[in-house]
């Protein structure tokens, strides 16, 4: 075997082992320890059953529905493109892998959050440690199974289906990139959808016409509300960037192979290069663990960026030797730039850069530490209007520098490497990813604690330690959320850019100059379809939320002593309107992504998509930032009036926030989000269909000339 394929698949399997490592010890805390006495300890393990049951009933549904479509979009991609049945294959497995790795996120977090709470009785220290090590389950595991499945997926083609061009052997692993990204629309979509239906219903009747405090186990939306942040912030989320880790390395593969197989070169180091950053990624993780430590509670949110500010420093030092070592003295041309060791490695660290600096940007406009937030906690001293009007603004204002980072990336990814640079670039970005999503499924898992810890009757005390470490997820998963939306942002130009190198191969030309009618219209088609997208989902949010509310009202009304506490509301109800919502609502978006690629590729041709790609991209992450952070500042600028300021709780300030925070729950976890597949998945499915739309496109254009 190859020291680089080795290398590759052993560096995966290292992941996988760390994965579960910390399994085993996030089990190992027993929930039993410390309990006050057998009620609370009795209410612990029905609460975390009734959010794991919720959670993993809603998977099973969702994948019932998801296997059907999978299986007709693989009889399409096998009849359709060339190599179609090996690609279907890829897809599938593709597929498949995602599924699994939301499957153990959400096994390890509905296990993890009650293991958190309990863990809360010993220390905030303890506390603190299992949350970050369930999340490093999903953030290890995910990483693991994207690169093993990558290689093991390159080894199956390159054995299984002799005589192919390393060009044709990337574009069917490509499918491998499909199927993920198609997991992660419905996972976004329908995980967004049943989490802010659950929330919104359960703010709006719980906390405002009710009166009762958050997480309050009278709530009947109290449990779908705490399933829903695992079903959209750990399953949906790991999708996504599962998808994105798949996609941009596939991207940079097909790319790369282009370019050098024009030169007749043949070294796997060169060929497999973006797989091998991958697995670089994966130590550069392990190596910042030592470095989280949190003892205190004004210390947690520091010890998780510290996490991300480490593995980013160790991956720019590892880099540059490895980079040295795959490519060494041998160059290559992709269109007119000329390739080298030291602008790829360029490229990969302003991508890295960038990645961490978007990041930091997201925590100033969604954090109470600073300035924007506070300006629209400040607002809601007149009212929910002005509250909104202030967090549109933050939203729109926050766009601009992670826009023009993502500029900067462009042009120096380009300028050092051509078109492979742009696809590194966004490689780079990704490469601390078992960092970043350790720290992003730590926040619903300490969010899921604080919840059960109030529903248990835990005591404030313990209440006090799982809010800390919530208020520090919090802010992480806004940082999350801005990294996310970054490299989806590059994901997908790498994509366009691997679509238009594989467009142009075989003597075919493209021109994409915007005085010409087809590229001016798909640009305008482009451009409005983020806009079409948000609206389907956030309409499936207001319906869903709408049955959600009715419900509780009922269930407050009907059921006699629920008010008083000595009866119990009927959760299961509410789960199940959740679930039902989403898996309904989803279907519609999802379509209209997947839909959209093929019909204006093989009617209208590869220069009408090739606009529709670049302006569904340009709108499309610049509404997604604004839409998160708009939604993040909201949620913080309301949990910065509970610490007292502006009346505390209560009063009409926070009666406000509120309202602001429940506009701004499908913006940041459901619409935004969900646009980072949008423009994702639509430029990897004309990536896969290339080929076809270049042989075959441009039907009714066609016709008419």
């Amino acid at each position: 075997m190859n020291l680089v394929v080795g290398l590759i698949g052993g560096l995966g399997l290292l992941a996988l082992i760390m994965a579960l490592f910390f399994r085993q010890r996030v089990l190992a805390v027993k929930i039993e320890d410390g309990a006050a006495n057998p009620e609370e300890l009795l209410r612990l393990k029905e609460i975390s059953s009734a959010i794991a049951e919720g959670a993993m009933a809603f998977l099973s549904r969702e994948y019932r529905v998801l296997s059907i479509f999978m299986a007709l979009f693989a009889v399409v991609i096998a009849a359709t493109v060339q190599h179609g049945l090996e690609t279907a294959v890829a897809f599938l497995i593709g597929a498949g892998t995602s599924v699994a790795a939301g499957y153990i996120g959400m096994r390890i977090a509905t296990v993890g959050n009650v293991r958190t709470a309990s863990a809360a009785r010993e220390s905030l220290q303890k506390s603190f440690r299992v949350a970050f090590e369930s999340g490093a389950v999903m953030g290890f595991g995910l990483t693991g199974l994207a690169v093993i499945g990558l290689i093991l997926v390159w080894l199956g083609i390159d054995s299984l289906v002799p005589g192919l061009t390393a060009e044709q052997q990337m574009e069917i692993l490509s499918g491998f990139g499909l199927g993920g990204s198609a997991v992660a629309l419905f996972g976004r979509v329908g995980g967004g959808i049943y989490t802010k239906a659950a929330d919104v219903g359960a703010d709006l009747v719980g906390k405002i016409e009710a009166g009762i405090p958050e997480d309050d186990p009278r709530n009947p939306a109290v449990i779908a509300d705490n399933v829903g942040d695992n079903v959209g912030d750990i399953a949906g989320m790991g999708a996504d960037l599962f998808g994105s880790v798949a996609e941009s390395t596939c991207a940079a593969l097909v790319i790369g192979a282009v370019g050098y197989q024009a030169t007749g070169g043949t070294d796997l180091n060169i060929l497999l290069f973006p797989m091998l950053v991958n697995g670089i990624g994966i130590v550069a993780s392990i190596l910042a663990l030592p470095f989280v430590r949190a003892t205190q509670e004004d210390k947690v949110e520091g010890a998780l960026k510290n996490a991300l500010i480490i593995s980013t420093l160790f991956m720019l030092v590892a880099l540059y030797p490895i980079t040295m070592w795959a490519f060494g003295n041998n160059t290559f041309m992709v269109g007119t730039v000329t390739v080298a060791a030291m602008g790829v490695y360029i490229a990969l660290a302003v991508g890295l850069i960038a990645g961490l600096a978007i990041g930091l940007v997201t925590e100033f406009y969604t954090s109470h530490r600073y300035k924007p937030v506070r300006e629209v906690a400040d607002a809601s001293k007149t009212g929910a209007a002005t509250t909104i009007i202030y967090g549109l603004a933050l939203g729109y204002n926050s766009a601009v520098i992670p826009m023009l980072l993502i500029a900067i990336s462009v042009v120096v990814g380009y300028t050092f490497a051509g078109m492979y640079g742009i696809a590194l670039t966004a490689i780079g970005m990704l490469g601390t990813i078992a960092v970043g999503l350790t720290i992003d499924a730590y926040g619903p898992t300490s969010d899921n604690a604080g919840g059960i810890a109030e529903m248990a009757q835990m005591g404030k005390d313990i209440r006090t330690r799982t809010d800390a470490l919530d208020a520090a997820g919090n802010t992480t998963a806004a940082i999350g959320k801005g990294f996310a939306i970054g490299s989806a942002a590059l994901t997908s130009l790498a994509l366009t850019s691997a679509f238009l190198t594989r467009a142009q191969t075989g003597g075919n030309t493209l021109s994409l100059e915007i005085t010409n009618a087809n590229v001016l219209a798909g640009l305008l088609v482009g451009g409005a379809l983020p806009f079409a997208f948000s609206a389907m989902t956030m309409k499936s949010v207001g319906k869903a939320a709408f049955a959600m509310i009715e419900e509780v009202r009922r269930q407050f009304r009907t059921i006699p002593g629920l008010m008083e506490g000595t009866a119990k509301p009927d959760y299961a109800k509410c789960v199940d309107i959740s679930t039902a919502a989403s898996i309904r609502e989803m279907i519609a978006p999802g379509l209209l992504v997947i839909l959209t690629p093929l019909l204006v590729g093989f009617l209208f041709g590869v220069q009408m998509l090739a606009g529709v790609l670049i302006g569904s991209l340009v709108v499309g992450v610049m509404l997604a930032i604004s839409m998160a952070n708009s939604g993040g500042a909201w949620d913080n600028a309301k949990k910065y009036i509970e610490t007292g300021v502006h009346g505390g709780k209560g009063s009409d300030s926070h009666k406000a926030a509120v309202v602001g925070d429940t506009v701004g729950d499908p913006f940041k976890d459901t619409s935004g989000p969900a646009l980072n597949i949008l423009i994702k998945l639509m430029a990897i499915i004309s990536l896969v269909f290339a080929g076809a739309f270049a042989a075959n496109g441009g039907i009714l254009l066609k016709m008419f000339k």
